[in-house]
């Protein structure tokens, strides 16, 4: 970044904060101060918690922060200021208030797999600003991820208890909801997989720790799932059987990114699991079509039926310009 670049950023941020200074805008003070245009840190957890706490409070003074936040980030061009949001809204994700996350969880009304709308994001000042462009685009995209996620599984990640209550509650889901939640948490480790290289910008530095941590919550609620399967062998109907394998075979190829990307993906029990459970699944599927075709009426129909059905009609015959009927 040029050093014009970066004074013109400094006294934005000072003009701003004093701005919201003067006016007595708690909220919007402490999330400028946590989302500062410096692109080489990131904000600091001070900056964080004080964000957090002037969401607290009544339904209206959570949904106001949200939405300060939520404006800041879609009305910057500027890559660090955007990161610094997203972060925020991470934060917020594994670590706000409750009533935070579910004002953060109906905003907008519209919802969607894009509702960030940063995919797109493009900030071309310098080289630097260039690659900070496809972390904001990446993160943006892996938040939009896990909050459709979270509105699949009912609960916001890394909030739903030790583990004896997340078995207790997979098991007392159907196979259709259980499929479902599965599908989302596989569709989060593809995203993870997708992560740029890091290239040793702090303000990356502490995105790669949030994916790191993200990873270890949806490998906790992978596990559970998958044990789950292998307690439900023998009850899956068919469309169930091709709708588990197909998301197995998904989360199988994203291995060996995971192992590059993710040092806490080198427990390669959890691998191991996943393709024996794959394997256990095929059996489930192989037995389950065997199935539907030995149940499936077989129609018999007589020579002479076959034989009419080869017949045409007059109705069926065309004149073409040579003269002959086809």
């Amino acid at each position: 970044m040029t050093k014009l670049t970066h004074l013109i950023g400094i006294i934005k941020d000072k003009a701003s904060q004093s701005k919201a200074a003067l006016l007595s805008k708690r909220t919007t003070l402490s999330l400028l101060r946590a989302t500062s245009h410096d692109c080489s840190a990131p904000p600091t957890s001070k900056h964080l918690d004080m964000l957090l706490s002037s969401g607290d409070g009544p339904r209206a003074t959570a949904s106001a922060a949200v939405e300060v936040l939520m404006d800041r980030l879609q009305g910057t061009n500027n890559a660090a200021v955007a990161l610094k949001c997203l972060i925020a809204v991470h934060y917020i994700i594994r670590r706000g208030s409750f009533i935070l996350q579910d004002q953060l969880s109906v905003y907008p009304n519209s919802g969607g797999r894009n509702y960030l709308n940063l995919s797109h994001f493009r900030h071309t000042t310098d080289p630097t600003t260039w690659q900070l462009s496809s972390w904001v685009r990446w993160f943006a995209q892996h938040i939009e991820q896990l909050l459709c996620a979270s509105r699949v599984l009912g609960f916001f990640l890394g909030t739903a208890g030790d583990k004896e209550n997340r078995e207790d509650r997979a098991s007392g889901l159907c196979n259709g909801d259980l499929l479902s939640e599965f599908d989302s948490l596989v569709a989060l480790v593809e995203g993870l997989c997708k992560r740029p290289e890091p290239n040793g910008n702090l303000l990356v530095e502490e995105i790669v720790k949030l994916a790191r941590g993200d990873w270890g919550v949806v490998q906790a609620e992978v596990r559970v799932r998958l044990n789950e399967f292998k307690e439900r062998f023998g009850g899956f109907k068919f469309g169930e059987a091709v709708e588990l394998v197909c998301c197995l075979k998904r989360l199988e190829q994203c291995e060996e990114k995971m192992l590059d990307t993710m040092d806490e993906a080198r427990d390669l029990k959890l691998w191991d699991m996943v393709t024996l459970v794959k394997d256990m699944a095929e059996i489930e599927l192989y037995r389950e079509e065997s199935k539907l075709r030995r149940d499936t009426p077989k129609v018999r129909v007589s020579e002479s039926d076959r034989f009419s059905g080869r017949v045409l009609s007059n109705r069926h015959l065309l004149l073409f310009p040579s003269g002959r009927l086809l």
